[in-house]
């Protein structure tokens, strides 16, 4: 690690003008959460694999930014060259470069790996010591990775229509009137899931996400697709053939997007104005070119006009969120497959935790007997991962998972996003808690449900725990509101049930997801932060549901649900939900209420619960819930299968609290809860 900080050090110096810093982000020219082996640059420099972070290197020293979700995997994998900056606690990190940095510092970046948003954040902060970013003509990282992977040449392929839902002419014609009417004559497409949606086009250059490294310029007359061009075949070629769609290689889209900025672009392809029935003659009074600030890299909006560039949320990002009705049976059947996928892995893993470590089981709470095990017996975390993953496998249309599984047992649960390797992970241990978060992709939608179970005897202290999470879960999925409400405003109810015990979670509650698309989905969401006041909750949306506890006194950034005592172990609960039309009484304002229909389906642990701090709304709930699980599953189990899940979704009894409002809270001194 000493030797690739000391090369980058050597060609910051020789750079014109030499440089003081050089930022290195997570992300590839596209702002991905995911990105390919060649692209994980802020990787190899510093050694730190989590997803999220941001590489800072100056002269003397270097520093990591990044979220609490990583905390704890940071301090293991960074060496004493690194200091980590943690987010939330530490000073953000324009502020401290702005603090730190010799005035007039030259601060160098890759503007294809940076967005227009940050760049220009960065360039405020820095204007106060009159520092400059740098836009570097190569990226220094590439010129110092000895062996950096080469790129991958996977086929694109189309999305026939019988999942897609709507045609790519549709989709263009909608994108161009969405242009028209905000005076925009072009637009920059930069997200990778959103020129996939856009094409109908998917692809592998992504682990866990189907998508193409590619970009999308469309017009009021014409439209590009930027991809190497040996990806695509003469079937999908023919295919945006016909949509009026012209493939250029990846590389051309710098140079047309400064064609675009001169109106020189739709001339030189020689399209005939008005062909799209939008801009009628060559006289239209739209003159500015759409980009999204937060996905569009700096490198092309560098290309642009400034003045003339309507810097805006890209209107795709709603269109895709916005699910068509091919799209919704798609997730829902999906959902379904996955579900039994989830079933079928949990009456393995039963069967599996007694018969070799003698533990009780799913169902009942004895002790374990303890068993000498051969070592080519033995369970660990990933392993039975392994064996999820071939569960889904077996599923129709499977194409992959939708994220690296955090199958995670004991102490590594309290990881958030643990990710276990096979020479270091743990065995499973039949004393302890077992969280496993995980998730496809189909052909007909993306899946995403975590689930945490205990084959012991579970202790009073992870009941009330477990309970207490499930308690939020359940408030939010039953909310009613009104159109117009924002993620922001409901928020609130996942967080009502934890704040009675003085417990808190610091990041938002819900994200959307795609359809055979990104995992992570907006532009909604269901948080405290001010983003998710931007975008009103709509029918049709995705959304999760889930929520965090953890004793931490640290105050930590988190964006997955469940709770983390550190040293011990993790509680993580999670469904998808679609926005659906309310069906209420009343219509005050008449401005129709909204709801929420859970699309995942597997058991809740029962004897992880603490039925007296349920109500009895919750209890029934509970038993509706598990009802729906056994009747929509039902077709896709065996016999045995079947029976375990009759007896893991049992109607449950409550009982009343003998005073309302002394249940106790989660035994242990816990400080607050993280979602």
């Amino acid at each position: 690690m000493a030797d690739i900080l000391a090369s980058l050090r050597s060609l910051m110096a020789s750079q014109s003008p030499p440089l003081d810093a050089f930022l290195v982000p997570s992300e590839d020219y596209h702002q991905s959460e995911y990105v390919s082996a060649r692209d994980k640059r802020r990787e190899f420099v510093s050694g730190f694999t989590g997803s999220a972070g941001l590489a800072l290197i100056t002269k003397n020293e270097a520093r990591l930014w990044t979220d609490g979700r990583y905390f704890l995997q940071a301090t293991q994998q960074l060496s004493d060259q690194w200091k980590l900056m943690r987010i939330g606690e530490d000073p953000p990190l324009d502020v401290w470069m702005s603090d730190n940095l010799q005035k007039e510092a030259a601060i160098g970046i890759d503007p294809w790996c940076v967005s227009v948003d940050t760049a220009q954040r960065w360039e405020r902060a820095f204007a106060k010591k009159n520092q400059k970013l740098v836009q570097t003509s190569t990226n220094l990282v590439d010129e110092i990775w000895k062996n950096r992977p080469p790129a991958e040449i996977n086929p694109a392929v189309d999305h026939p229509l019988e999942f897609a839902g709507r045609s790519v002419a549709e989709k263009l014609k909608a994108l161009r009137e969405k242009l028209s009417s905000e005076k925009a004559r072009g637009i920059i497409i930069t997200a990778l899931d959103e020129v996939a949606w856009l094409y109908n086009i998917r692809g592998s250059d992504v682990s866990y996400s189907p998508v193409v490294h590619a970009f999308a310029i469309v017009t009021l007359n014409s439209a590009f697709l930027y991809v190497d061009k040996r990806k695509v075949s003469s079937k999908v070629s023919s295919s945006l053939q016909v949509n009026g769609i012209e493939v250029r290689e990846y590389g051309a889209v710098s140079s047309d997007a400064a064609m675009l900025a001169s109106n020189q672009l739709d001339q030189a392809t020689g399209v005939n104005f008005g062909q799209n029935g939008v801009c009628q003659n060559d006289t239209c009074d739209n003159d500015l070119i759409w980009v999204d600030p937060a996905s569009c890299c700096y490198a092309l909006f560098s290309k642009l006009d400034a003045n003339k560039v309507l810097l805006q949320q890209s209107p795709l990002a709603l269109a895709k969120a916005l699910k068509n009705p091919v799209e919704l049976d798609g997730l829902k059947n999906a959902h379904i497959r996955d579900g039994a996928a989830v079933v079928q892995y949990l009456v393995w893993l039963d069967k599996q935790m007694q018969e070799i470590y003698g533990a009780s089981g799913y169902f009942l709470e004895g002790e374990v007997t303890s068993k000498k095990i051969p070592e080519t017996m033995k369970l660990t975390e990933v392993s039975v991962s392994d064996k999820l993953e071939g569960f889904r496998a077996s599923k129709e249309h499977f194409r992959g998972l939708s994220f690296p599984t955090i199958s995670s047992v004991g102490p590594n649960a309290a990881i958030i996003h643990y990710s276990p390797q096979a020479k270091t992970c743990a065995e499973l241990d039949p004393n302890s808690i077992y969280l496993f978060d995980s998730g496809a992709q189909y052909l007909d939608g993306t899946t995403d449900i975590t689930r945490t179970v205990h084959f012991g005897k579970p202790s009073a202290h992870e009941k009330a725990c477990y309970t207490s999470v499930l308690k939020g879960h359940i408030a939010l999925g039953n909310a009613r509101f009104p159109n117009g409400t924002n993620g922001y405003s409901l928020d609130i109810l996942a967080r009502i049930p934890l704040w009675r015990y003085g417990l808190d979670y610091r990041h938002g509650t819900g994200h959307g997801i795609g359809s055979y698309l990104n995992v992570h989905e907006g532009p909604h969401q269901i948080s405290f932060r001010p983003q998710a006041r931007n975008v009103p909750l709509q029918v049709s949306m995705t959304v999760t549901d889930a929520e965090v506890i953890t004793n931490r006194i640290r105050k930590f950034l988190f964006p997955e649900p469940g709770y983390y005592e550190d040293g011990n172990f993790g509680i993580r609960l999670e469904n998808v939900l679609v926005i659906k039309e309310a069906d209420t009484e009343f219509n005050f304002g008449d401005k129709g209420y909204l709801s929420f229909e859970h699309i995942t389906w597997a058991p809740y642990q029962i004897k992880l619960i603490d039925l007296s701090i349920l109500t009895p709304e919750e209890i029934q709930w509970l038993n509706r819930y598990h009802s729906k699980c056994r009747e929509i599953l039902a077709p896709y189990l065996d016999k045995n299968e079947m029976e375990w899940l009759k007896k893991a979704t049992e109607p449950m009894k409550g009982r009343r609290l003998q005073l309302e409002g002394t249940a106790s809270p989660p035994s242990g001194a816990i400080q607050e809860a993280v979602s």
